[in-house]
């Protein structure tokens, strides 16, 4: 998971424009708008637009859709995000009134040739809602492509209020090219075929999984909630049904006790479910994960750098016959090079891998540390002069060693979850 910026400062409580359910654009342009306030199931009021905190990396130009607030199990061990948060669902009328006042806005915005402040869009539109005027306009911006709907686990909704969603959004904005969401294996292992199905036809295109191991000590380590079989029988479920299936993997999540047996049970899971895509999420022990925990009390002895890198050329070894594609695109990994579509591919993946493992300790050290300062993208800025002198510098600023880079880099990767 990767921690986005919150793009909000505060909700506005109360009412506002609230659309016809269906509404249309008028004649001139300009969405119709009705004094009408939402009818709301429950107690909860309407505040306004929502955002939650957290994306995938790949969905950075996407518009973020609140379905749910936090996390339905909130007992992995290496998650910090929600640990101080209570899950709820959102009132499913709260969710498609969102997506109507971001409607509103795109065609406030188109009609004013993208450019408007939000004074002038708030009367245009008879709609006081400032965060939602953020999203319509950054996501216009970025092109309007794709939809996240968050937050950790949208699937914990009814079929027909989640696929309900998904067509509203569908509805409102007929261009978007992808509609994506977080899921747990347990969750979509409770969804029957069907229900899976329906919902890949109502154009939700892609599910990402924190499968994070396969290894079924692993998961019970870090309170994952699921074993190697769930997190099969989901996966084969998701790609049955015709959608996209991103699966992460969290290489060092075993730490060193259970390294080898991560990497090869994760591979099994994996050729199981033959995901469309694995993306792949280097542990890191931020502050607020309960797994620090048993690392400052010798329970958990992390991975060095190294062993990690040797963890998951393990892994990539035993992808016989999958095809899927490999991707590395946070921060957290340290050769964001492991990156391509296998089978072709995985050769070139496994040289990188090996060039690595092959240096000098010293050479090691200044890449580790140059690379999670952003001095390097990958080794072959080893070669650059100018980048490889600066990182000289920061190694001898920091005192970094074979024998203390890794305490040095996990204080900086902290940081980066």
């Amino acid at each position: 998971m990767f921690l986005t910026h919150q793009v909000w400062s505060s909700q506005k409580p109360g009412g506002g424009y609230c659309p016809e359910p269906g509404f249309v654009l008028s004649s001139g342009g300009m969405p119709r708008t009705t004094a009408t306030r939402c009818q709301n199931p429950g107690n909860e009021p309407y505040h306004g637009f929502e955002q939650g905190p957290i994306r995938p990396p790949s969905e950075a130009d996407s518009l973020l859709i609140r379905v749910t607030r936090n996390c339905p199990w909130n007992r992995c061990t290496f998650c910090p995000v929600y640990k101080e948060h209570t899950f709820s669902r959102r009132p499913v009328d709260h969710v498609h009134e969102d997506i109507r006042r971001v409607a509103v806005y795109v065609a406030v915005l188109r009609a004013a040739g993208g450019i408007a402040t939000y004074a002038d869009a708030a009367a245009a539109a008879g709609l006081d809602d400032w965060p939602a005027f953020c999203a319509a306009a950054n996501w216009l911006d970025a092109g309007m492509a794709s939809v996240f709907l968050q937050d950790a686990d949208s699937l914990v909704l009814r079929p027909a209020e989640f696929s309900g969603i998904v067509r509203e959004i569908r509805t409102c904005f007929p261009g978007v090219e992808r509609i994506t969401s977080y899921a747990r294996s347990r969750t979509v292992d409770r969804w029957s075929a069907e229900d899976l199905g329906a919902l890949a036809g109502a154009g939700l295109n892609r599910l990402h999984i924190g499968l994070e191991s396969g290894a079924d000590r692993v998961l019970a380590q870090v309170q994952k909630g699921v074993t190697q079989a769930i997190h099969i029988r989901a996966g084969r479920k998701v790609v049955a049904a015709g959608m996209e299936l991103s699966e992460y993997v969290m290489p060092g999540l075993g730490g060193r006790a259970l390294s080898a047996e991560h990497a090869r049970e994760t591979a099994a899971a994996i050729r199981a479910i033959a995901p469309h895509s694995v993306r792949l999420r280097t542990l890191a022990l931020p502050p607020g994960a309960p797994l620090v925990r048993a690392f400052r009390c010798g329970e958990f002895v992390p991975c060095r750098d190294v062993e990690t890198m040797a963890e998951i050329r393990r892994f990539i070894a035993g992808l016989d016959g999958v095809v899927t594609r490999i991707v590395s695109d946070h921060i957290l990994n340290l050769l964001p090079e492991i990156e391509g579509d296998l089978p072709g591919d995985r050769p070139r993946l496994l040289a990188v891998l090996d060039r690595f493992l092959a240096l000098p300790p010293e050479e090691q050290v200044l890449f580790q540390l140059g690379r999670r300062a952003m001095i390097f993208h990958t080794l072959a800025d080893l070669e650059r002069p100018g980048s490889r002198d600066r990182a000289a510098r920061l190694c001898r600023r920091l005192g970094a060693t074979p024998h203390n880079v890794d305490e040095i880099i996990a204080a900086l990767m902290a940081g980066f979850v």
